[in-house]
């Protein structure tokens, strides 16, 4: 099997292109592709998508692995390059926006692994988009920009920790594999990646409503430098003195920061504000 770089240049010099628009860059380390390989829980049996294939430089190598993968890519030009280059794989490739993905029409109710290098411009969404189908999946193993796996793994107390890391973190545990230099695409993004493991698991002892627990935690970073007290007031529309009336008795001082409570003490917090 040609190395990644040697598979990427081929393919460039016979015409295949990076789209920005799309934030497309091509994976050229067999390093990287071995450490996500590795990092992942592929099982002949367990179904597996990836997102964004691209050139397939990855994809191929999974592909050799499952009995059964499906590749999404919304730029029919790789789609064509992916029916040529991945042939003989038990492989089907969807072309579809991966924000409309249903893994539950993919698979039906059995569970399955998500790989994917996610443009950077809908990161987030997507994470959320998939964790959202967590009965269809065991985990991730994804390659972001290293400052969003920063603030993903981020526990309570650090600069990065904030909502997105709260979001994913109840919903699975979070595992840093390996920082990407540039150097590892073609053509070199201007920024660092990183590739992490999302095991999902239901967060344990997680007891309050998820709908009034973001209320409350978006409402005490929605003024993050503020102190708790102002921020749930202007968050939750409340005057800072019932604020801090709801507070009394659960050992969290209105004076605090949004950025240094735990996932548990945000809990407290929103059985305190239930009312």
């Amino acid at each position: 099997m040609e190395s990644a770089a040697e598979y990427t240049q081929r393919l460039v010099k016979s015409g295949a292109r990076a789209h920005k628009s799309l934030g497309q860059v091509f994976l050229m380390s067999d390093e990287v592709i071995e450490r996500i390989v590795s990092a992942s829980t592929l099982k002949p049996d367990v179904p597996l998508v990836e997102i964004g294939p691209g050139l397939g430089v990855l994809t191929r190598v999974l592909a050799s692995r499952v009995q059964k993968m499906w590749a999404v890519e919304l730029d029919k030009h790789k789609i064509g390059i992916l029916n040529k280059e991945i042939r003989g794989y038990p492989l089907e490739i969807v072309n579809q926006d991966a924000l409309k993905l249903n893994l539950k029409e993919l698979w039906g109710d059995q569970k399955g692994y998500l790989i994917g290098n996610l443009p950077y411009y809908i990161t987030s969404p997507l994470i959320m988009h998939f964790l959202e189908q967590g009965a269809q999946l065991s985990g991730m193993t994804i390659m972001v920009q290293k400052e969003v796996a920063d603030r993903i793994a981020a526990p309570p107390g650090s600069r990065t920790y904030g909502i997105l890391s709260i979001a994913v973190q109840i919903s699975a545990q979070v595992t840093e594999v390996m920082d990407v230099l540039p150097s590892a695409f073609w053509p070199s993004p201007k920024v660092t990646s990183a590739v992490i493991r999302l095991d999902l698991r239901p967060y344990p002892a997680f007891s309050v409503d998820k709908k009034d627990f973001f209320r409350v935690v978006k409402a005490a970073f929605s003024q993050r430098r503020k102190t708790l007290g102002n921020s749930l007031a202007g968050g939750l529309g409340l005057k800072k003195e019932e604020v801090i009336e709801h507070m009394q008795g659960t050992g969290i001082s209105d004076g605090r920061r949004a950025e240094s409570l735990s996932i548990e003490e945000f809990q407290v917090l929103t059985k305190a504000f239930k009312s």
